[in-house]
């Protein structure tokens, strides 16, 4: 293959990429553009381009008490995400460093736990909460969530440990080094991407999370995607107001994600080869 045969299929394929990307990135661009516009060209079935932009529909989600939702699904999404993370390196460090018996089985038990639909379980947690009287709670929610990303947690985090190369745990262990200090002063260090790609990744799940928001919670712990929810009733679809509210729920994620990228792309590809 000569460099000019090389160089076309080089351009075809950036090309295929960038059309590729285009095509993902244009429904997020048009929610953008629907937020600055009036509702009567957001609703229209005529696609409009140019306009003049106004911030009617961010000032109505705000009037509508955004905000408490969005602090909301802050407190559930870290909250969660500090429960799983916490939970799994102990986890992921046993079932990958000290190997407890029986590994397959406990992953295998670990992933099987996400088969499960949430509707087969939403009633059974609906019922306890219930009883004890801890719906609507925003903790109890945050609880919810990092059971239900544990597992995920786990497996990602096992896979970044597993590439800690065991010569240097050997070398710690020799020093004297306990199973604390093992963990928290020698195998952390290495794979701290991986820890910040398993806490985001989690994150989004949490933040992300419809189902058991809309009901495990009423009104105090009500979270942000119940709340988009409420913008399209019999009434109709609102999608200025709508646009404007997914694009203020979409900065945490984004903004999140454009912070720790570097650290993300590491830590994804720590596990890449395994």
């Amino acid at each position: 293959m000569n460099g000019s045969t090389r160089s076309a299929r080089g351009a075809l394929v950036t090309l295929v990429t960038w059309i590729l990307v285009l095509v993902f990135f244009f429904p997020v661009l048009w929610m953008f553009l629907n937020g600055f516009k009036p509702e009567s060209l957001a609703s229209s079935v005529d696609p409009t381009f140019i306009f003049k932009p106004v911030t009617e529909g961010y000032q109505l989600a705000m009037d509508r008490g955004m905000a408490g939702y969005l602090q909301n699904s802050l407190t559930a999404a870290v909250t969660s995400t500090i429960i799983s993370v916490v939970l799994a390196i102990p986890a992921a460090y046993a079932l990958s460093i000290r190997r407890v018996k029986n590994v397959e089985n406990s992953l295998s038990f670990f992933i099987s736990t996400r088969f499960m639909p949430l509707a087969a379980i939403v009633l059974p947690l609906f019922m306890i909460f219930k009883t004890v009287g801890l719906l609507d709670n925003i903790y109890v929610l945050a609880v919810v969530y990092g059971a239900m990303n544990l597992p995920v947690t786990v497996w990602m985090m096992r896979s970044f440990l597993l590439e800690v190369p065991f010569e240097i745990i050997e070398a710690a262990r020799v020093d004297g080094a306990g199973m604390f200090r093992e963990i928290v002063r020698i195998v952390l260090p290495l794979v701290l991407p991986g820890v910040a790609a398993a806490a985001l990744i989690s994150f989004i799940f949490a933040w992300n999370e419809y189902f058991l928001a809309l009901l495990l919670t009423s009104s105090a712990a009500r979270t942000t995607p119940p709340f988009l929810g409420s913008f399209v009733d019999g009434r109709g679809q609102f999608l200025a107001v709508l646009s404007a509210a997914a694009t203020i729920a979409a900065l945490p994620v984004i903004i999140a994600g454009w912070v720790a990228q570097k650290q993300l792309v590491r830590g994804l590809s720590m596990g890449a080869i395994k």
